[in-house]
C-alpha cells in the first residue's frame, strides 16, 4: 500500500482543562499503517487516553486534516507529566526534571520555555514502581506536580 511508512500528524480534539493550557487540539506526529490507522510517534503533553506507541484511528478532512476517533490498539506505555514547581529546588528547569528521573532512561519532551512541562513515555518493562516511587516523592517535597495522562494496568498494580 501506497500510504504504509509515511509520516503524518494525526490530530486530537478535546475540552480545555480549567487552570490549564488554553488548547483545544494537539497535533501528534505518527506513521501512517493503512488509509485509517496510524502509530503515535510522540509524546502527548494534552491528549489523555493515548501514550507513544499506540494506534489509533483517524479520518481524513476536506482539509486533508487527519482526526483522531480512537485508540484500537495500545503499546502499553504510560504518558507521564511533570511540571516543575517554579518556587521549590528544582525552579523552572525541565533539564533538572530530567536529571532526576534520569535513572529510568526515559525519553521525554518539554513543551515550552514558557511553560516547562516535560512529558515522558514510559514503556511498560519500564521500573514502574520506581518511577511511581519517585514521582510521589518529588510531589510531596515540593519538586514538581505530575500527572499519568495514560497508563495500563502494569502502572496502577505497580
Amino acid at each position: 500500500m501506497e500510504h504504509e511508512d509515511e509520516n503524518i500528524k494525526v490530530w486530537f480534539r478535546f475540552v480545555p482543562r480549567e487552570g490549564w493550557l488554553p488548547q483545544d487540539t494537539e497535533g501528534l506526529w505518527a506513521t501512517r499503517l493503512s488509509a485509517d490507522t496510524a502509530r503515535i510517534r510522540n509524546v502527548p503533553f494534552l491528549q489523555n487516553g493515548v501514550a507513544e506507541g499506540d494506534v489509533v484511528r483517524f479520518r481524513t478532512d476536506s482539509d486533508g486534516r487527519h482526526w483522531a476517533l480512537g485508540r484500537v490498539g495500545s503499546a502499553g506505555n504510560c504518558t507521564i507529566r511533570v511540571v516543575p514547581v517554579p518556587s521549590g529546588p528544582l525552579g523552572r528547569s525541565p533539564q533538572a526534571v530530567h536529571r532526576r528521573l534520569a535513572a529510568f532512561d526515559l525519553g521525554g519532551e518539554v513543551f515550552s520555555e514558557d511553560f516547562p512541562l516535560v512529558a515522558f513515555t514510559a514503556p511498560a518493562d519500564a521500573d514502574l514502581a520506581g518511577i511511581k516511587a519517585l514521582l510521589k516523592q518529588g510531589q510531596e517535597e515540593g519538586w514538581w506536580q505530575y500527572e499519568v495522562g495514560c497508563a495500563g494496568d502494569e502502572w496502577w498494580s505497580a
